[in-house]
């Protein structure tokens, strides 16, 4: 573990030795057995991705993060509606790109969400240029921060009152109240230092995307001080995918395999398809991956993903040991909520329940108020 990292157990939220550990559901069309190869057999279709939750939810997994982007696939909110009454336990952490609805209509979408899952709802913000527009990134900023003061006015007082550069809003508030007191949790990404700076002032989680121990540990210096200054404490996760095997060797066999029908061309054409492909996260993940010969950039760290699609795009690769020495180490450090995923989504689900879901002390962060 990077020397020094206990230190951010401090300034957590959640101060036990905790975690959350969810899976995800590629509602964009991703998931796939061969990385860079569309699979249409694992396409964005509902049943395909209505199964990946629904098997996630029978094995045990805390949260389930259901993405959003101008692709083809499943419409996030759309799909959250339809499989929220089918799931047993699970929470759906379901991804918003703020300024697409009007604030009190998006706090309405989601406080019926939170109320068709009996409280289980968690909401994850991105910040983002809307489909088909350039913005500079003040305007995205700005009208980010104006969403979440508008749905946290929606969630905790009896009237909206808001007027600001993008919007003027002056409602009750009861028509988008949810189940939950105060309203879900809001996760919240992003490397810019307008993003640490927005999620240390109004949010509840900062995940992050791969990086090596020391900076992740920088990183959530840099956030943990930015929050503990206006007087506040947020927890952090970790978006990051699993290849998890008997031994260390078959865990990189598999890695090997899932890259044996790459295509650089094809592989380029997928990953810019999305809204984040050239985002400051992705962006530095395929700075790490440049600085090595074989994508590994500690040893039981794999970039290799990032070469086929955006977003989150290295693996921790290993023995369920190996992959349990570095999460316990994550967790250590004062991360309390991993967001993991592994190809194809379904059958990968089962190895990290079999050999990862077990052996962590694990929680609900929204239970834990």
């Amino acid at each position: 573990m990077y020397e020094g990292s206990t230190d951010i157990v401090t300034g957590v939220r959640t101060a036990d030795r905790v975690c959350e550990v969810g899976w995800f559901a590629d509602l964009c069309g991703g998931d796939t057995e061969w990385l860079g190869v569309l699979d249409p057999i694992r396409g964005g279709t509902f049943e395909h991705c209505r199964n990946i939750v629904l098997t996630a939810d029978a094995l045990g997994f805390n949260n389930i993060l259901l993405p959003t982007s101008y692709t083809e696939g499943q419409e996030v909110l759309t799909f959250a509606g339809a499989v929220a009454p089918m799931v047993k336990q699970i929470n759906l952490l379901t991804a918003v790109r703020t300024g697409e609805i009007h604030p009190p209509m998006l706090a309405r979408h989601l406080s019926t969400l939170d109320q068709i899952l009996g409280g289980r709802l968690t909401v994850n913000i991105i910040n983002s240029a809307l489909p088909g527009s350039e913005e500079p990134p003040a305007r995205r900023f700005s009208r980010c921060r104006e969403v979440i003061t508008i749905l946290r006015q929606c969630w905790t007082r009896e009237r909206i009152e808001f007027e600001g550069e993008h919007y003027f809003v002056d409602l009750p508030s009861a028509p988008a109240r949810p189940v939950q007191s105060g309203g879900p949790l809001l996760y919240f990404g992003g490397l810019s230092e307008e993003s640490k700076a927005l999620c240390a002032e109004q949010c509840d989680v900062y995940l992050m995307w791969p990086d090596t121990e020391k900076g992740l540990y920088d990183i959530m210096v840099s956030v943990r001080d930015r929050a503990r200054a206006l007087g506040r404490t947020i927890d952090f996760g970790l978006r990051i995918h699993v290849i998890v095997r008997e031994t260390d060797a078959e865990a990189r066999e598999y890695a090997a395999r899932l890259m044996s029908r790459f295509d650089v061309v094809e592989g380029e054409r997928l990953k810019h398809r999305t809204q984040d492909a050239r985002s400051v996260g992705v962006v530095r993940q395929d700075d790490l991956r440049s600085q090595t010969n074989d994508d590994y950039i500690e040893e039981d760290l794999w970039f290799g993903i990032g070469r086929a699609r955006s977003g989150c795009g290295a693996a921790i690769v290993g023995s369920s040991a190996t992959v349990l020495n570095r999460l316990n180490r994550y967790l250590d450090m004062g991360i309390r909520a991993f967001v993991l995923s592994g190809y194809p989504l379904i059958e990968e689900a089962y190895h990290v329940a079999r050999h990862v879901l077990p052996h962590l002390p694990r929680c609900s962060l929204s239970s834990r108020r």
